[in-house]
């Protein structure tokens, strides 16, 4: 679906017909050189001088299904009890955009003629008294239109809005359930959807469509193994997952090792090339994680960017040299690959496959990050988002043949694993190159989840008062 974003600018009668047909003249410019920079079109709807004005066009902003969210800007002063019904029947993402469309104070041209035009300063604060008033969740992104640090700040907002509209669309569908008794992985299924919009549910493949999407292997990844009977096994079980999931409407899928019985191959490759098309995946029935990934990679580098299942399987903790090495047994998405992913075949000591299955082999690339776990908390839905920096790894783990990554958590390795477990952070994450912690932080305010982020400054006696404060602030709500 084709994504945009209304912009809503605020005025009044009172300055008369010519003002205001400036301040249209002005936010249609503003909006359609915006767009330039923006990663989703941001269109200009209104300039509201009516309370009937805003509701119809809040009103219309929740019906239709293309507009992911609002911007407004009161380029002149707005008053804003005529905002109070609109807003609050709000239900789209909102940001509040405090700019002015003038650079500078032009000293030889300001008289009161260009004050009554130029109010913005007068009038967000107005605009942004509401907004308080009404405890009403929204961004709120200050400065000058045309700078690029301003429109980054804005675009990120956008994708985490689109991440929101992903959310409520979303659809896992689910291979099995949850394994053996395992416990972050689980959650209230009703809670999910009414929170976050999410339904967890619970064909014959040709020749040619296996030709065609080994072709497409062929050209994405370097082949590394003789064996092309498993790798066309891999085909066969990602065209039907991917029926399957498209038949349904689902953008994300799970499944566990334990129910995938009767299959010469758990899916490995097939797995990984789905992800690396933009659905989500959770390995061993995390329903959770497999919707998240989905909508990082939806708030990511043109609606699909760097960020994968992941998994937290073991550490070195050599003094100096501590890291973390996340993989999984054949499911991390290549989009997080340093080089071109190398097709193999192995034997997989778990499960009940009868062959070797093939997969994607590759070495996570460096760069800052971040990991990301939603987690039940039973009557609250809690996001963690720590920060990490991801380096090229340290040993070359020759009989490891998986997909790996390899970081350092912040603040440090062992303080930064204690304030996850502190937490509650699942073994499961989305580690995502391309989402920002503020992004997160953005997507949590609009669904109203409760918000962690692990940082370079945290330490487990802040983080603990912190958790103590928002679980005595969570059940007040």
């Amino acid at each position: 679906m084709k994504r945009e974003f209304w912009f809503v600018v605020g005025s009044q009668f009172l300055y008369g017909p010519e003002v205001l047909e400036t301040v249209e003249a002005r936010a249609r410019e503003m909006a359609a050189e915006l767009t330039k920079a923006l990663p989703y079109p941001l269109v200009y709807k209104v300039t509201a001088k009516t309370n009937r004005e805003i509701s119809d066009v809040v009103r219309e902003a929740n019906y239709r299904d293309e507009c992911a969210g609002i911007i407004t800007w009161c380029h002149t002063f707005s008053p804003s009890k005529m905002w109070v019904d609109g807003l609050r029947d709000l239900q789209k993402p909102w940001c509040h955009f405090a700019t002015q469309y003038n650079k500078e104070i032009p000293n030889d041209e300001i008289d009161m003629d260009f004050m009554n035009l130029n109010q913005a300063a007068h009038g967000d604060r107005e605009h942004g008294f509401i907004g308080a008033r009404l405890r009403k969740p929204r961004k709120i992104i200050a400065g000058y239109w045309q700078n690029a640090d301003v429109q980054k700040r804005i675009g990120d907002w956008m994708k985490a809005a689109v991440g929101v509209a992903v959310s409520k669309e979303m659809k896992v569908m689910r291979f099995g359930d949850n394994m053996r008794e395992v416990a972050v992985t689980e959650g209230d299924k009703v809670e999910a959807q009414i929170k976050l919009g999410w339904q967890v549910n619970t064909d014959a493949v040709t020749e040619r469509e296996i030709d065609a999407l080994v072709s497409e292997y062929e050209a994405a990844y370097d082949v590394a193994t003789d064996n092309l009977a498993a790798i066309r096994y891999q085909a066969r079980e990602e065209i039907a997952i991917r029926r399957m999931m498209d038949r349904e409407g689902c953008k994300a899928f799970s499944n566990t090792f334990q129910d995938l019985y009767g299959m010469e191959q758990l899916p490995g490759l097939a797995s990984q090339h789905l992800m690396a098309l933009g659905y989500g995946y959770g390995g061993e029935g995390d329903w959770k994680v497999s919707a998240m990934t989905a909508i990082l990679k939806a708030m990511g580098e043109n609606g699909n960017g760097a960020s994968a299942f992941m998994e937290d399987y073991t550490y070195h903790l050599v003094e100096g040299q501590e890291y973390s090495l996340g993989a999984h047994m054949l499911e991390v998405c290549p989009s997080l690959a340093a080089g071109k992913p190398r097709i193999e075949t192995h034997h997989l000591g778990i499960g009940m496959n009868e062959k070797d299955p093939a997969r994607l082999v590759f070495e996570g690339k460096a760069g800052s990050a971040i990991v990301v776990s939603l987690i039940d908390m039973g009557g609250r839905l809690r996001l963690i988002v720590q920060d990490i920096e991801a380096v090229k790894p340290i040993l070359p783990m020759p009989n490891l043949p998986v997909a790996r990554v390899m970081w350092r958590a912040m603040p440090d390795l062992t303080t930064g694993v204690e304030c996850w477990i502190t937490a509650g952070g699942a073994h499961h994450t989305v580690l995502s190159y391309d989402v920002s912690a503020e992004m997160m932080r953005d997507w949590a305010r609009m669904l109203d989840i409760e918000f962690v982020h692990i940082t370079k400054d945290t330490t487990p006696e802040k983080l603990e008062e912190e958790l103590l404060v928002k679980d005595l602030i969570w059940k007040l709500k």
